[in-house]
């Protein structure tokens, strides 16, 4: 493959972060962040603060290791192991396909809540969307403009929220530091929900497919890398500070959708129309997203999907609406599906790290020292975080 000129590398990092950044902020994503702002108040932005540290030290063991290697995930872990790759494949592209079904729900919920539209067909309508990207020629390059432009729709809409919720900002930022409350569950979700299970590789596959690869690319991979961290992390702030202006002032949210009823609260009848597009917004970039990296894990697993990517990208997306179109989506397991991707992480974590000091697998490259405690501290508290809070969860 050959290296891409500067301008498509350049147009390829901003591509991917937004894909990474989108791909996390999904419905799950929007009811986490509500629901812990809700039980935890300012302090949750000490849970918040954490989680960025986590993202980014895994995030950047991960795609800085790929780029080296100029290989996916999966083929990276079976040189590390033979067959580890297969396994970490299959259960990534199953938490995948779990998610997509709950991210397809989203946009039927979303427009459900921005004109009305039954919940079921939103989603199948939603579902042709996606499915059209992939039907164009240039898919790559599509998805890059779709998720770049809906990630800012999302940022702008949610900002706007920010301001009519007017959240007590000098407690939020002690409470950040000096926290009232620390609950690992909320911490190992909101890590969980964004960079574990499939998240964090749906930008570095996209580099690798784009040619944004080796030794000379580690720059622009690092900065592609944190300026994903940076999208996900300012929409869980606004999120945060939004969801705080309303429980400050007393309001109380909806069980059955925190999020909506924080925008509601917030500003009214506008804010409901707001929340269903960031709601939309949110759910089928996630779409896009899930369907694009478990595709990717697959590829290394057959080679007729090897061959017609985009064709099978298009069958996981319809498998994934036919499957709620059946059956429905469980939505009282949203957080405890984001703790079970964060014990994901530790795994494909920890494999990474394994191969940055293989030279069968980096070659000459000598990989940060600090980014190899910063990604073992990751590991080990994700870990063990997640253990405790799967233990305490009330199911």
């Amino acid at each position: 493959m050959t290296e891409p000129r500067r301008g498509a590398a350049a147009t390829a990092m901003v591509g991917a972060a937004f894909l990474m950044a989108t791909s996390a902020i999904g419905p799950g994503f929007l009811t986490q962040t509500a629901v812990f702002t809700a039980q935890l108040g300012a302090s949750f932005g000490f849970a918040i603060l954490v989680s960025i540290l986590f993202d980014l030290g895994a995030q950047l063991n991960i795609w800085r290791v790929l780029a080296v290697a100029r290989r996916r995930a999966q083929d990276v872990a079976n040189a590390v192991l033979p067959g580890l790759g297969h396994a970490l494949a299959g259960l990534v592209a199953l938490g995948g396909l779990a998610f997509n079904i709950g991210n397809i729900a989203g946009t039927g919920l979303g427009l459900n809540a921005l004109a009305g539209i039954d919940v079921k067909v939103g989603a199948a309508a939603s579902a042709l969307v996606a499915i059209g990207l992939f039907l164009v020629r240039e898919a790559g390059r599509a998805m890059d403009r779709f998720a770049q432009a809906l990630g800012a729709v999302m940022i702008v809409l949610t900002a706007y929220v920010v301001v009519t919720a007017r959240p007590p900002i000098a407690d939020a930022a002690l409470r950040t530091f000096v926290p009232m409350e620390i609950d690992p569950l909320s911490i190992v979700t909101i890590v969980g929900g964004t960079v574990g299970g499939y998240i964090t590789f749906a930008g570095a596959h996209r580099l690798i497919d784009a040619g944004v690869h080796g030794r000379d690319a580690i720059g622009r991979v690092t900065r592609a890398a944190s300026l994903g961290i940076g999208v996900a992390s300012v929409m869980r702030v606004l999120l945060f500070l939004a969801t705080l202006g309303v429980v400050a002032q007393g309001a109380t949210l909806d069980p059955a959708n925190p999020p909506a009823s924080a925008f509601q609260h917030a500003a009214g009848e506008l804010g409901g129309r707001m929340f269903g597009i960031v709601m939309w917004a949110a759910a089928i970039t996630s779409v896009v997203g899930s369907a694009y990296t478990s595709v990717s894990f697959l590829r290394s697993v057959s080679a007729r999907i090897d061959r017609a990517p985009s064709r099978a990208i298009i069958a996981f997306i319809v498998l994934s609406t036919a499957i709620f179109l059946i059956v429905g989506r469980p939505v009282a397991i949203l957080v405890l599906v984001g703790a079970i991707n964060g014990l994901i992480l530790p795994v494909s974590l920890g494999v990474m790290l394994v191969a940055a000091h293989r030279a069968s697998i980096v070659g000459d490259y000598r990989h940060a020292r600090w980014l190899t405690v910063a990604g073992i501290v990751v590991a080990v508290a994700m870990t063990a975080l997640g253990v405790r809070a799967l233990l305490t969860v009330d199911l």
